[in-house]
């Protein structure tokens, strides 16, 4: 298919409004709309929260009458069937669109091709694919949860030029710079969840809150096999503001869980005493829930579990110009070929230098 400059500009339009939504909108994926009539924007709009009008019915408010004979351009496969909203296929062909460009097909299987079909069976001339690259990263996550029925995986880590992620002792606790943790609390505001290990939690006693607030408050998690965690911990003392689960094993005491759950903690409890088996089935637990973004951020074996089991999707590596020697772990250790499996296969996506700071972003690639 071959598109001119201004199908191109108006697919890019779409694709920047639609990342408007990131936070707000899962577990349904971003979507961007832009309605052109003679080479000139007439509407536009993306899905802004969840429940809420999805991108093609806000651009058709904003385009109203103009809209007949008019050319759409749309993210993602407009959905034809009933959810929270009406199909938005009767509400294009209602208001009398001409073309519809598609960048991307919608996984989820009331629509897959559907969408398009209803369209083209209403006489509207349909064409799919431009910038197909960038609008299947932008509903990445929601197609994962789709497939699998598990969360979208970013790891994050800070380490120092010699790849140590644990500043020695008595030194400053930070590995990162300020701007590059102010990067990460806007992540975390716009994740479902965020995840350490019972490690991590006992040696830095972190919040794992957003500050400032973002889109979302997150579903804090701590693997903790036996119940470990202090009632103490500010993890725990915040669980009535900030929710907790702690996901433990088959052999936690009894009387240690009741006590987190006194405290206002979430017990979910794996009946296998394998990792890998309790860590997959917490993804799942996790997909059931609906939640579509996952940050892991550490320790090393709770990253090294992830990567063993392929479960890691995106990276978020902030690099420190600090040499810290010493026997402290490496970002991402555990058993088997995880590191080793996962250093072969990132695609960078981003690279910048936050406060000093290298900051990479990269996915990781499937077979």
């Amino acid at each position: 298919m071959a598109w001119t400059a201004h199908d191109e500009a108006a697919m890019r339009q779409a694709l920047e409004l639609a990342r408007r939504g990131e936070g707000f909108v899962e577990p349904n994926p971003m979507v961007g709309a832009v309605i052109v009539a003679d080479g000139v924007t007439i509407g536009s709009g993306w899905h802004e929260r969840f429940g809420g009008p999805h991108a093609e019915a806000a651009a058709l408010a904003a385009a109203g009458e103009r809209a007949r004979g008019a050319t759409l351009f749309v993210t993602l496969e407009p959905c034809c069937h009933h959810g929270k909203t009406p199909p938005c296929t009767d509400a294009i062909i209602a208001a009398g669109i001409a073309r519809v460009v598609v960048a991307v097909g919608d996984p989820f299987p009331e629509v897959a091709g559907r969408g398009l079909d209803a369209l083209r069976s209403a006489g509207i001339a349909v064409e799919t694919g431009l910038c197909r690259e960038q609008a299947s990263r932008l509903v990445a996550p929601f197609g994962k949860l789709v497939a699998t029925g598990s969360p979208w995986v970013i790891a994050k880590w800070a380490m120092s030029l010699d790849g140590h992620v644990t500043p020695p002792a008595g030194s400053d606790r930070w590995i990162s710079s300020e701007p590059s943790r102010a990067l990460v609390h806007d992540l975390r505001g716009r994740c479902d969840a965020i995840l350490v290990g019972i490690g991590t939690a006992l040696a830095d006693d972190p919040l794992l809150t957003v500050r400032p607030p973002g889109p979302r408050v997150p579903l804090r998690i701590v693997l903790d096999g036996t119940a470990r965690l202090s009632v103490d911990s500010r993890l725990v003392r915040s669980a009535r503001e900030a929710p907790l689960l702690v996901a433990v094993g088959p052999h936690a005491p009894a009387e240690r869980i009741a006590r987190l759950q006194k405290a206002g903690c979430e017990a979910w409890r794996s009946e296998s005493s394998d990792r890998d088996v309790r860590l997959a089935a917490l993804l799942a637990e996790l997909g059931r829930r609906r939640l579509t973004n996952l940050l892991v951020e550490g320790g090393p074996e709770v990253l090294g579990s992830f990567a063993s089991l392929g479960a890691i999707d995106e990276v978020w590596a902030f690099v420190a110009p600090r040499l810290l020697g010493g026997e402290t772990p490496s970002a991402v250790t555990g058993h088997g070929r995880a590191a080793a499996e996962l250093a072969r296969s990132i695609d960078i996506e981003h690279v910048s230098n936050p406060g000093g700071d290298i900051l990479i972003r990269g996915l990781v690639r499937r077979a």
